[in-house]
């Protein structure tokens, strides 16, 4: 017997301990309600998703090609569109998760207005989003499977049947979402009771990364500070621990470093012991050795394998690395964040070159052999020039004929047809196969990419709707298309819930429910 079976026989049962009090409770309409609400809380959601997180990790493990996907989402209704669209054209969400970008929620979300990716939003806007998006992945299940009701009453035989299989058998729109914690704002505790809003909101993988948390900088920008180990390692403990806390034991912590782009550091580290991970920290600083009468006013020191060392500050009061040094610091910071209750890395690059964090990742598996990554196929980089660039410099290495390009114009439309531009679209087109095998890439996001469509598509329809076109921009280049790609907001009021309103109504009510999707209600011109 089905769930939605079980649930008519449960109510039935309770009905009939109520007596006369409940004889206009319909059973069959309360398993309904309960079908279309599936998880109760946001824990519900957490511990739920974990679980497919987890296998989906071990998947991975076993095959590379069994990576996960995921875009950006700012809006829960971007989120819903998103999974609904998912599910049409492919019929399963299987590896396909939701990506919450903390640089959209201070750029779209924040109560000050768009701000940089500076940890300046407000820090309960995130945890709020994670519930807006899950109330729209809930209102999405309850939707189509108000539709699946709805035709079950009109269906016989056979045909009624096939609609309770699909019900009993219905693919939840809820999926996994990874949200960015950015650098925990604030302390370790400041970092706990963060990580618990975002848990109980639903979040079952939560992001964190090793800059400064007052000084913070959006991953493709100048300026970042990274932090001792141990500073870092204190907030990976606190996410555990509000995980253990609030029952969600499989949670997952992605350790992200952006110590490839990062060049200073607000701390010199503790060290007690010659080769612990503060002295590893500190022999990263950029240095000279100096004698005790060479010391400057307030000049920092430190002593190690019996050299006096002067580390070079900056103004700022700001420590710098060696240059050159970013690989092997995020080849550190990867193996601690693992060895200290991490389950996944995030190595925030410059470019995308599955060679370049391929070669991190070799480093690292040595240490940790199932070490996986959570990678960002960022908006920041322009993958059509670093393509065509790392195609034409393979082509020149193999002695081709390169005279026809320019490579720093590699972007022209010019080469759009060209041979090297062709190899660079189809490189590009494999990237995220090529690198989950090569790479160790696990998880491939796009964090910003909804914020890049929305933008595009309104621009489009500015252009036509205020200019010639008038009227019909919006009906060619929008309402047309929805129609004929099946999209399910071109009922609009139905994918706002008026149909759910109604079948509520019905229940509520019975006969005398005043319902809105009645013969003069303009969506059924759809």
């Amino acid at each position: 017997m089905s769930q939605y079976q079980d649930d008519i026989k449960a109510v039935a049962g309770l009905k009939e301990q109520q007596g006369s009090a409940w004889n206009a409770i319909n059973p069959e309409s309360a398993a309904r309600m309960r079908a279309q609400n599936k998880f109760k809380t946001g824990l519900d959601i957490a511990r739920y998703t974990a679980g497919i997180m987890r296998a989906d990790m071990a998947a991975y493990d076993a095959d590379p090609s069994k990576y996960t996907q995921s875009l950006g989402c700012w809006h829960g209704f971007i989120g819903q569109q998103k999974m609904i669209s998912i599910k049409k054209h492919f019929n399963s969400t299987d590896r396909r998760y939701l990506y919450l970008s903390g640089w959209m929620v201070a750029a779209l979300r924040s109560e000050f207005g768009p701000l940089p990716d500076q940890s300046m939003h407000e820090k309960t806007a995130v945890s709020s989003l994670i519930r807006e998006l899950y109330t729209f992945l809930r209102q999405a299940d309850a939707r189509e499977l108000g539709g699946l009701f709805r035709q079950l009453g009109a269906a016989e035989g056979a045909a009624k049947a096939a609609i309770q299989d699909k019900i009993d058998n219905h693919v939840t729109h809820v999926v996994p979402i990874i949200a960015d914690i950015d650098a925990g704002f604030g302390n370790a505790e400041a970092t706990y009771l963060l990580a618990k809003q975002f848990i109980e909101a639903g979040a079952c993988c939560i992001q964190i990364e090793n800059q400064v948390s007052d000084e913070k900088q959006c991953g493709h920008q100048d300026g970042k500070v990274t932090v001792p180990h141990e500073d870092f390692l204190a907030k990976i403990r606190a996410i555990r621990y509000a995980f253990l806390e609030l029952g969600v034991d499989n949670g997952i912590i992605v350790a992200r470093t952006d110590s490839l782009g990062a060049g200073l550091t607000k701390q010199i580290a503790v060290t007690t012991t010659p080769g612990d991970l503060g002295d590893q920290y500190n022999s990263f600083l950029d240095c000279e050795e100096v004698s005790a009468d060479a010391l400057g006013n307030g000049d920092v020191i430190i002593k190690r394998e019996g050299k006096l060392l002067r580390p070079k500050r900056l103004p700022s009061n700001l420590f710098q690395f060696r240059a050159g040094s970013g690989e092997a610091r995020c080849v550190l910071d990867c193996i601690t964040s693992l060895q200290n209750g991490a389950d996944l890395l995030w190595i925030e690059t410059e470019k995308p070159h599955i060679a370049q964090i391929g070669g991190m990742v070799s480093e690292i598996r040595k240490v940790i052999p199932n070490a996986k990554l959570v990678y960002n196929n960022s908006p920041s980089f322009n993958w059509t020039l670093n393509f065509r660039q790392q195609v034409y410099d393979a082509m020149k290495a193999e002695g081709k004929d390169v005279s026809a390009y320019e490579r720093g114009q590699l972007m022209s439309v010019e080469y759009d047809s060209s041979e090297l531009a062709v190899q660079a679209d189809e490189k590009i087109r494999t990237f995220q196969a090529d690198a989950a095998r090569e790479a160790g890439i696990f998880h491939h996001l796009i964090t910003l990419p909804t914020y890049h469509t929305a933008a595009l598509s309104t621009d489009n329809l500015a252009k036509e709707y205020f200019g010639d076109q008038g009227m019909l921009g919006y009906v060619a280049g929008v309402q047309r298309k929805e129609i004929r790609q099946g999209i399910a907001c071109v009922k609009h009021q139905n994918m706002s819930g008026s149909d759910l309103g109604d079948d509520h109504k019905d229940y509520f009510s019975g006969e005398a429910a005043l319902k809105a999707a009645g013969k003069d209600n303009t969506m059924n011109q759809f």
